[in-house]
């Protein structure tokens, strides 16, 4: 008996050596952008919300699997491309252009890179920008010829702007002179007028105007280029691990699920661990905002990638092809849609900006033209205000006036090409029948106004004349 029970114990202990030989720590390291909002659904909120280690696999041949998560914050693409390529990271995120530059420099490496999804983006270009210092006359993208414009070499921004300039007309190295700097650098330049003109990637070309010290002068989809920030997976461990990685994208929708509910709420927390001010956050991430988040592979996004590449080569920044449907895959994102009941080709085909499904806060008629919208975020107010047409806000202005309350934020769409702005920098045209419509661009707003009648006006005008008239 005593034989039987010593040779029962050894097998066990036989079986659990071999159990832990089997047993495996995965590791799952992410290389993020916080102050880059619009890799939220990807980054800050998945680790602030312990959203990944809800779906990281436990069955099958995970089993016995433990999980290592690294997060890793940076504040541009560059630095997380070194990383993968030393083997420190698994996964990073980053925009379109630095996307490019990481397949590329792991081909240099004999290595892979995947994009395996997409975050948030826009797919006429909209979050890209180019931003003047505040008190500058220029008005527009024409004005700047001949002066320095700075950018963040290699960002999604910089390929902004060659094509904005290409789009002029303009010689790159003779009608312009275009200087490095990174965002932190940018802003002090712009404060002391030491630049002409800045061009930015996600959230600069708003937060900068929000701030004060700058004003917004030509958005990406004047460009009419999408551009988005996604997330790349080395090769091999995409490879290895496919269930971890559709996880991880999991993780990344229902993140977007959360944000779509309530957007006042994670544009704080956001804000909290980003340094980026909610009002800028809710600006991108509110309804019918600057971009729209989505893991699906738009073939616009696609193409964005395939025209950064060949970016790169122009550039001579690429000597090798990439073969853009190896690099782009859409394998993980599909399998974590249907995982999640999601259906990814009607997500493919829906283009609507983030949906408001609203009444207006003043008069309670229903919403239903987005480009006559506009909001106020009151001050101790947990959720916006929303209305129907900007003179409606305008009107909600005087109230909150008389009620000594303020506004935190004020929000209206381009009546033209329908992107959100803050309010205080837009012009606006008020027309004789008292309808006011709201303009990125001062020249559209003079053409407007010259079309179909009516006064151009900035915010602090249109409100004085809207305040004295009621």
């Amino acid at each position: 008996m005593r034989i039987r029970t010593t040779l029962a114990a050894a097998l066990l202990a036989a079986t659990s050596l071999i159990s832990a030989a089997h047993a495996e720590t995965i590791r799952v390291a992410i290389g993020t952008q916080d102050p880059t909002i619009n890799t939220a659904t990807g980054g800050l909120l998945v680790r602030e919300l312990g959203l990944l280690e809800k779906y990281l696999p436990k069955d099958g041949k995970y089993k016995d699997a433990t999980y290592e998560v690294v997060w890793k914050n940076f504040t541009t693409g560059a630095p997380i491309t070194n990383e993968q390529v030393a083997g420190k990271l698994d996964f990073g995120i980053m925009a379109d252009f630095p996307g490019a530059l990481n397949r590329v420099a792991h081909q240099k490496a004999g290595k892979q890179s995947q994009f395996i999804a997409v975050l948030a983006g826009n797919v006429n270009g909209s979050g890209n920008g180019i931003v003047v210092p505040a008190v500058s006359q220029v008005q527009s993208l024409d004005e700047l010829k001949g002066k320095t414009i700075s950018v963040p070499f290699a960002s999604t921004a910089h390929g902004l702007l060659l094509r904005a300039v290409a789009a002029q007309g303009w010689d790159p190295e003779k009608d312009v002179r275009i200087i490095t700097q990174a965002p932190e650098v940018a802003g002090s330049a712009l404060r002391s007028n030491q630049i002409d003109a800045h061009a930015d990637f996600v959230p600069f070309a708003e937060l900068f105007p929000w701030r004060g010290f700058a004003r917004k002068i030509y958005d990406g989809s004047q460009a009419r280029g999408a551009t988005f920030h996604g997330v790349l997976a080395d090769g091999e461990y995409a490879e290895k691990y496919p269930e971890v990685v559709a996880a991880y994208i999991q993780a990344v929708n229902e993140a977007d699920r959360l944000v779509s509910a309530e957007p006042e709420k994670y544009s704080e927390l956001i804000a909290k661990h980003s340094g980026v001010e909610p009002e800028v956050v809710y600006l991108f991430h509110g309804p019918l905002g600057l971009q729209t988040r989505g893991t699906d592979w738009k073939p616009e996004y696609k193409q964005a990638v395939a025209t950064s590449l060949e970016t790169l080569k122009l550039l001579k920044r690429a000597d090798q092809d990439v073969d853009l449907d190896s690099f782009v895959v859409d394998t993980y994102a599909r399998a974590a849609a249907s995982q999640g009941g999601q259906d990814y080709e009607a997500a493919l085909k829906n283009y609507a900006q983030s949906p408001l499904n609203a009444k207006d806060a003043l008069t309670g008629e229903d919403i239903t033209d987005p480009k006559r919208v506009a909001q106020i975020w009151v001050q101790g107010e947990p959720k916006v205000r929303h209305y129907a047409s900007a003179e409606n806000a305008f009107k909600a202005l005087k109230a909150l006036e008389g009620e000594e309350k303020s506004a935190r934020a004020v929000y209206a769409q381009d009546r033209e090409s329908g992107i959100k702005l803050l309010a205080p920098q837009a012009w606006f045209v008020v027309a004789d029948n008292g309808e006011v419509s709201a303009f990125l661009l001062r020249q559209n707003a003079e053409s407007w106004a010259k079309d179909k009648g009516g006064k151009v006006l900035d915010f602090s005008g249109v409100k004085s004349v809207q305040l004295a008239s009621k």
